[in-house]
């Protein structure tokens, strides 16, 4: 899959100068890699604060006197939010630009994470602006990417920063835990949010800031399967990677794992997968290789499953298997969310509109693979269920990888 808006050079050439108005990608080497390096550490900031609180759930039902639903949902809750706020980063990005929203997202983050441990009652508030904060600056790297030009490897080493975070938010958890207690190992990931606010900051102040989208948008009538089928894979994907994020430690404690190695597992998930998050979005662009190597991530996902369901006594193979897989299947949806879209603010709204859904389906999917857990007092119902999800995302990355980008814009 190629757009026709893909990078000329360095800079963005909008497929037939959509809307009127060409976008010029930001002048000035020096300008242009603080932006993408800004990007980077943005992305490392949307994984630690719902990784963090996997690792640490048994502790955090504790110190704050948790129920089996508020259990749940305080595990679920940032996911849940990324759905019911999806809408909110287009938005802004209509009125502030890119740059201005992501630093207003990553202010936010960094607020939401040091609220909800102040007191009790703030848990569950603190942690949806969190969600929201970061759903606001998930669904406008893309767009943000696509205004720099970035290549395949870039929108790579983006998705890759994810797992990073993902990855520091596991492994780092427990130990910061024992170490200052569970409220300030929680809120420490908020210090990293800030950094990311600031060098958005100084992204806005030169002259890699992306000015406020103006061009009337629209979903056209022939665009309307690509986005349908785009949103199934990014649902697909997402629950079944947030399924494995939130309930991971839980279903190793099962197994007999010690809360350590279950922590550790956790990280490792996220570390073994960030080659193949590095390598999925470029592959996007290679439609030989995509054919069968898209659709292959969902089988070797749905056979994770079904051996994590029925073997017990090879959790870290498992583990490493589905990490793989699955952080591939992440980044390979980053990747056809930007090549599928033909200009900046196409990708802003397929961003929104794919992940909004998607993290809404996430969110009370992952909710309802606990519930079922909890009615069945066992894993294996809640991992077929995910292999069955697995299957369908295998054929819906088929179906996505032969459609034409598109543009969405009003003409």
């Amino acid at each position: 899959m190629s757009s026709r808006a893909d990078r000329v050079d360095g800079h963005v050439v909008p497929a037939g100068r959509a809307g009127g108005r060409a976008r010029p990608a930001p002048t000035g080497t020096a300008a242009r890699a603080l932006a993408l390096g800004a990007a980077l550490l943005v992305g490392v900031n949307l994984r630690p604060a719902i990784t963090s609180v996997s690792a640490l759930l048994d502790q955090a039902t504790s110190e704050f006197g948790l129920g089996g639903v508020e259990r749940s949902l305080l595990a679920t809750l940032p996911v849940i939010a990324f759905g019911l706020t999806a809408l909110l980063g287009p938005l802004l990005a209509r009125r502030f630009g890119t740059t201005r929203a992501i630093l207003a997202a990553m202010s936010a983050l960094a607020a939401g994470l040091v609220l909800r441990v102040l007191s009790g009652w703030m848990l569950l508030p603190g942690t949806f602006l969190a969600g929201a904060a970061i759903m606001v600056a998930a669904t406008l790297l893309p767009p943000y990417l696509k205004a720099l030009g970035a290549s395949g490897l870039w929108v790579g080493l983006s998705s890759m920063s994810f797992g990073v975070g993902a990855a520091l938010g596991a492994g780092l958890a427990v130990p910061l835990d024992e170490a200052f207690g569970l409220r300030p190992a929680l809120a420490a990931w908020s210090v990293l949010a800030v950094l990311a606010a600031l060098a958005m900051l100084a992204v806005g102040r030169g002259s890699a800031a992306t000015a406020p989208i103006r061009e009337p948008v629209s979903i056209p009538v022939d665009a309307r399967v690509s986005v349908a089928v785009m949103t199934a894979v990014f649902s697909l994907q997402a629950l079944l990677y947030f399924a494995v994020t939130t309930w991971l430690p839980l279903m190793l404690s099962s197994h007999g794992e010690s809360r350590a190695a279950a922590g550790g597992l956790l990280g490792w998930f996220s570390l073994i997968g960030l080659v193949p998050t590095l390598v999925a979005p470029v592959i996007a662009r290679r439609r030989r290789i995509l054919t069968w190597f898209g659709p292959g991530l969902g089988l070797v996902m749905a056979a994770g499953f079904v051996w994590f369901a029925l073997d017990g006594g090879h959790d870290p193979v498992v583990v490493t298997v589905l990490g793989i897989a699955q952080n591939a299947g992440f980044g390979l949806a980053m990747g056809l969310l930007v090549s599928l879209a033909a200009d900046e603010s196409s990708a802003g709204i397929l961003s929104a509109i794919a992940q909004g859904a998607g993290y809404a389906v996430a969110g009370i999917g992952s909710l309802l693979l606990g519930v079922v857990h909890d009615a069945t007092g066992t894993w294996t119902p809640s991992l077929l269920i995910m292999a069955v999800c697995a299957l369908l995302l295998a054929g819906s990355v088929a179906l996505v990888i032969r459609r034409r980008p598109v543009s969405m814009i009003r003409r």
